[in-house]
């Protein structure tokens, strides 16, 4: 790698980028922040999404601040912060699917910022542009950025915290550490305090391996976390107020349950240790090492071999920039692993710090040509195999519209060509040929395959027809507390309904009642008695199963929802 110049302030001189270089990387950059933009208004088709929304709907129903709710019931599973945030949009703006995914989007908008800013500082601006470019181009970033949940949130947060520690721990600054100890706390009330482990483990991780472990003991550190518990306190308030002082509301099944307990404990370690209120099976150790195979693409197996070549490198005691990035992810990476809780989306809140791992090694000479085959080959898989992909989805497929796909081929294709033709004349072909790969394969899957899930889904649907065909005065319930994009994009308060006592329980003369297919055979097994008002078509599933890619089989992946009422 080329030797950068420090001076005396412990600046450094930038690496000079290449012209060619530098107008690709912008030009790339524009066409990423499009296609990760692009689905900003499509409907919700996972349940997650549409329950925040709705949760931060309820905020405005009730004009309360700091009590979540669902479906009118006290709700205890994640912090707040997001759903402030999405509700202050909603208050702005509206309350939309686009104003619901804007507080995410600007917050991935400042990750890439915090990456760009943390990789330039240490690696110069080439290594910091392809560290972006790896962020916002990774297959479950522009995934994450359609169906949003709160990895954005934690993605800027967790990056930005790192980066003013990182400046803190060259010269003390108030600056820095306000700056340090905000965005800790912003990211402990988006997910809870087991961010800190990445926090504190990239500081602890950067000071051991730079042999400056003495520097843990300085007061300054002391002061960072007592400024984060301070600005903190919104959450724990919060908590308090909704569950510490209520013991007799009745949450998990029980009562005396402590909301501050939970936000310290059960909510993140408890599911790790499957001791707290939401357990699940345990999970493999290696469960991340192979989906990251496919949700860090095309960049996966380039950054396991930076982990290789990092950590050789620390073993032959060779002098490192920064141990901020590799040790904050490979540490929450490893958490992760070990925990029972493992869901692909869970690494993109480290993805920043993987992509300024994987960026150096995208830069970095080469002695050897063992390490430069391994590098080509890495990147060569999925530039061959994402064009492959692509054209056989569309195949089985058969989308409704075929010009989105035709966009794809006349803007990114060109690129393709002019990027093998070029030669030594662009010193990171490679590379890029590989961002503009994944954005022809993600602006597919954004303008073809997202749009042909949505038409399958009921939710909406019945949603708009009582939206349009149902007077405001007819009370709506669902049967399911899982129906969550019902619950948003109705636009009425819906309530929760006792299904296995529906005719039973009392509900207001001529109520509505939303129920997918399930609970309308479990209806029936039951011998409830109701009236079908509405049916709608509806695919199920929130996993993508290859019958409902191939256009001939997809009809038998599909079910129905309902509004029903008392007969």
């Amino acid at each position: 790698m080329p030797t950068q110049t420090f001076n005396q302030k412990g600046s450094k001189k930038a690496y000079r980028m290449n012209q060619k270089n530098r107008q690709f990387y912008l030009l790339l950059f524009i066409l990423a922040l499009v296609v990760n933009f692009c689905t900003i208004n499509f409907l919700f088709f996972t349940d997650d999404p549409g329950l925040y929304a709705s949760i931060a709907k309820q905020l405005i129903y009730k004009h309360d601040f700091f009590q979540l709710y669902s479906y009118g019931a006290d709700w205890l599973d994640k912090p707040h912060l997001p759903f402030w945030l999405v509700m202050i949009s909603f208050r702005t703006f509206g309350i939309y699917t686009w104003t619901y995914k804007l507080p995410a989007i600007i917050c991935f908008l400042l990750s890439l910022l915090y990456t760009w800013l943390f990789a330039r500082k240490y690696y110069g601006a080439e290594v910091a542009a392809m560290a972006v470019l790896i962020v916002s181009t990774s297959l479950h970033v522009m995934m994450s950025n359609t169906d949003i949940r709160a990895e954005p949130y934690l993605m800027a947060f967790i990056t930005g915290a790192i980066y003013h520690i990182s400046n803190l721990e060259r010269r003390s600054s108030g600056t820095q550490l306000v700056l340090a100890a905000l965005l800790t706390a912003l990211a402990v009330m988006t997910k809870g305090v087991f961010v800190m482990i990445a926090i504190y483990g990239a500081l602890g991780g950067h000071l051991l391996l730079a042999g400056k472990l003495k520097e843990v003991f300085r007061f300054k550190w002391v002061l960072l976390v007592i400024l984060t518990v301070i600005f903190s306190a919104p959450e724990l308030y919060s908590l308090y107020i909704q569950f510490d002082l209520h013991p007799e509301k009745v949450v998990f099944g029980h009562q005396h349950v402590s909301g501050i307990k939970w936000f310290l404990w059960d909510s993140q370690f408890g599911r790790f240790t499957n001791s707290g209120p939401i357990s699940r099976k345990t999970g493999s150790i290696f469960y991340f090492l192979h989906t990251l195979l496919w949700a860090f693409g095309p960049w996966c197996l380039l950054f396991y071999f930076s982990v290789y070549k990092i950590v050789s490198d620390i073993i032959k005691r060779k002098h490192q920039r920064e141990y901020y990035a590799i040790s904050g992810g490979l540490i929450l990476l490893a958490l992760f692993s070990l925990s029972g809780f493992q869901l692909p989306f869970y690494t993109n809140i480290i993805f920043p710090l993987f992509a300024i791992c994987t960026a150096r090694i995208c830069h970095e000479q080469l002695t050897s040509s063992t390490e430069r085959t391994i590098r080509s080959v890495a990147q060569w898989i999925y530039v061959i195999a994402l064009p492959i992909v692509v054209i056989l989805l569309n195949y089985f497929l058969k989308p409704a519209h075929y010009w989105p796909f035709i966009i794809d081929i006349i803007v990114f294709v060109p690129i393709a060509i002019y990027l093998l033709k070029s030669g030594k004349q662009m010193s990171s072909q490679l590379f890029l040929l590989n961002c503009v790969a994944m954005l022809f394969a993600c602006f597919y899957v954004n303008t073809e395959f997202y749009p042909t899930i949505i038409r399958y889904k009921g939710e909406p649907k019945a949603a708009r027809y009582v939206n349009q065909q149902v007077p405001q005065t007819t009370a709506v319930y669902s049967v399911k507390s899982l129906n969550n994009v019902f619950q948003f994009y109705c636009d009425r308060p819906v309530g929760l309904f006792n299904m296995e006592q529906f005719n039973a329980t009392p509900s207001p003369a001529g109520a509505l009642f939303y129920a997918d297919q399930e609970s309308v055979d479990q209806l029936r097994s039951l011998h409830q008695q109701f009236v079908v008002v509405k049916e709608f078509c509806n695919y199920p599933e929130e996993n993508i199963l290859p019958a409902f890619i191939n256009e001939s089989t997809r009809a038998s992946t599909l079910s129905k929802v309902y509004l029903i009422k008392k007969p």
